[in-house]
């Protein structure tokens, strides 16, 4: 793996502090929900957006959702080994800025779970996009709902593969 270039950029405070935006982003939205909705509970927003209140016990589409409780501290446990590397990297390479980016928003994000996995056992979600085009794949076309911590999750891998491949495209 080529070593990545150490540039002059932002400290690990702001990089930290943005990981901390997407938390408080996180835990006060599904505060929110939780407070407005009852479990199960969806209000339409258009035809293809709802908000809703779904708890979810396991990670990603609900894997392990049903493996008896024990994934709560396996995915915890996993979220602070992973956020430890994270801050790790993110000192290791404080000026590359998208890397530094996408790396926040997955502490963030993790971060934001492991929370919510700590206070109540299961992960609240609330987003959730219907799309006739999901039918085959989710019954009745509906994406598995989701949250803020997931979002920054999801944009930060992305950012990732980004900054990969710009990584590899410069070494050329």
């Amino acid at each position: 793996m080529a070593t990545r270039r150490n540039s002059d950029g932002p400290s690990l405070w702001m990089w930290l502090g943005l990981a901390a935006v997407v938390i408080l982003a996180d835990q006060v939205t599904k505060t929110l929900i939780m407070g407005w909705f009852k479990l199960g509970d969806a209000r339409t927003v258009t035809d293809f957006f709802s908000i809703v209140r779904a708890h979810n016990p396991g990670a990603a589409f609900s894997f392990l959702a049903n493996a008896g409780g024990w994934q709560r501290w396996f995915f915890t446990g996993l979220g602070l080994i992973v956020s430890g590397v994270i801050v790790w990297l993110m000192r290791s390479h404080p000026g590359e800025k998208l890397f530094c980016f996408a790396v926040s928003m997955i502490l963030g994000g993790a971060l934001g779970n492991v929370i919510d996995r700590m206070l109540h056992g299961y992960v609240v979600d609330f987003l959730q996009f219907r799309f006739s085009l999901l039918q085959p794949v989710f019954q009745g076309g509906y994406f598995p709902a989701f949250n803020i911590a997931d979002s920054a999750i999801t944009l930060g891998a992305i950012c990732l593969i980004l900054d990969e491949l710009l990584r590899v495209k410069r070494a050329r």
